[in-house]
């Protein structure tokens, strides 16, 4: 297998004609596989310890950043910004919407950054948002604003006392052991390339700074950090749940818009581009662009994917974006190569005697579901649901007769028991749905009766 995903790193490289690409494979049943192909240039020897520029992967570790004030109580997604930082305009953009992009704030930083490479400081930067424009109405659709993350990094380190880089490296790369991921290049970097599209000639491009908007897309890393930390976007249990709880991150993953509304096939997250593909599998990271570097950074979930799987393929030019992609046909052939070991199925206790009543087929609405007792919880599915599908799973919330369904079909509602003078459950009320052991219309006459 190794030889299979190495033959598809040098393919790429060589069509796309790509001076360096750096890449890592992270699985949590399986050691980590690296490759590198190229030349870094500026007599850096390319090897897994190479620093490339990841762009705006950057701004999945702000993120992190925000979700982590959330959780420590410091905000709630819901305030508008003007509530924590002095601002001189757009007090009352959400942090939540400029998180998921859809605050409607125009993409950059006032001026024409990218032609004159004059970024502005963050004093600047805050000085002048007055001058930006809201070019959509808040929530009406995506549109990508690395100035809504420059003000989203603003507000972290305020919050937290300190500068954003100081907050990034005591909040997250420290306790994630992500030494290589900095904000300056370091003396093993890359040098990046614009190709010429008409010879071999690949033109260094500038190292920019970008001051005020760093928050967005400042960082260079390796990618054996950057499959880390991808893999940790998916399954932070795994990886360090000290860093961010398993239910934040699963939040930050709960799509907030559709990029493209006629084409539904990536939305965006809190800070996190989300990929459907197909048996209910997601993957979940951020691409990178800036002069001279393209990155791809994302974990994979769902199906029968193996624990903490991420994967990070980092280029050293800038016009290679056809080689993206690379990613997903990595994982795709690590996978079907070399698939996850199955678990063996192992019997398990009886139901508790309070629950053994609810097992079986149960009806509503006209239709049956199966409610089942497994891994020691209550769970509930319909028959007919396809493969793959998570049941919904119930906890008790008062005494024994009254549950929570905390995950799966109707999450968060209530599902109540009704005993008969014996003790057995003899009709059910989930989500205020009446269920009953035959079916029925909804006036309670069995459908069997006419």
């Amino acid at each position: 297998m190794t030889r299979r995903l190495e033959r598809l790193v040098r393919a790429t490289q060589a069509e796309h004609r790509v001076p360096a690409i750096a890449v890592a494979l992270h699985r949590g049943d399986r050691p980590l596989w690296t490759f590198q192909v190229g030349t870094a240039g500026g007599g850096v020897t390319l090897d897994a310890d190479t620093q490339f520029r990841i762009g705006s992967v950057t701004k999945t570790f702000t993120a992190v950043l925000v979700m982590q004030c959330r959780d420590a109580g410091l905000l709630d997604l819901d305030d508008p910004i003007g509530a924590h930082l002095d601002l001189p305009a757009h007090t009352d953009l959400t942090i939540r919407r400029l998180l998921s992009h859809t605050s409607g704030l125009q993409r950059e930083p006032y001026g024409d950054i990218w032609d004159t490479l004059a970024t502005p400081s963050l004093e600047q930067t805050i000085a002048e948002l007055a001058r930006a424009e809201r070019v959509l109405p808040p929530g009406q659709r995506v549109h990508y604003s690395n100035l809504g993350f420059a003000l989203l990094g603003h507000l972290v380190a305020k919050l937290r006392g300190g500068t954003w880089e100081e907050v990034l490296h005591e909040y997250i790369l420290r306790p994630l052991q992500l030494n290589t991921v900095t904000l300056q290049p370091g003396p093993n970097a890359a040098t990046g390339y614009l190709v010429d599209a008409f010879s071999d000639h690949a033109r260094p491009e500038p190292r920019i700074d970008l001051g005020g908007i760093a928050p967005a897309a400042q960082l260079w890393a390796t990618a054996t950090d950057m499959a880390r930390w991808a893999a940790f976007l998916v399954d932070p249990a795994t990886v360090n749940p000290n860093v961010l709880s398993p239910d934040t991150v699963a939040e930050m993953r709960l799509p907030q818009a559709v990029r493209d509304p006629q084409e539904w096939n990536a939305g965006f997250g809190l800070g996190l581009i989300i990929t459907p593909r197909e048996g209910r599998v997601v993957d979940v990271g951020h691409g990178g662009a800036m002069p001279g570097f393209l990155a791809e950074v994302f974990g994979r979930t769902g199906g029968s994917t193996p624990p903490a799987t991420g994967v990070a393929v980092l280029l050293s030019s800038g016009t290679a974006g056809n080689a993206l992609g690379l990613g997903k046909r990595l994982v795709d052939t690590a996978l079907k190569e070399d698939p996850p070991d199955i678990e063996p199925w192992v019997p398990g206790e009886a139901a508790p005697e309070e629950y053994r009543s609810v097992l079986g087929y149960w009806w509503s609405e006209g239709f049956p579901y199966v409610f089942r007792w497994r891994k020691g919880r209550l769970e509930a599915s319909a028959p007919d649901a396809p493969p793959g599908t998570p049941p919904a799973v119930f906890t008790p919330e008062e005494g024994t007769d009254l549950l929570r369904t905390v995950s799966g079909r109707e999450q968060g509602e209530l599902l109540r028991l009704s005993r008969d003078a014996q003790g057995r459950v003899v009709r059910m009320h989930w989500a205020t749905y009446r269920f009953t052991r035959e079916q029925q219309a909804f006036d309670g006459i069995p459908a069997s009766e006419p």
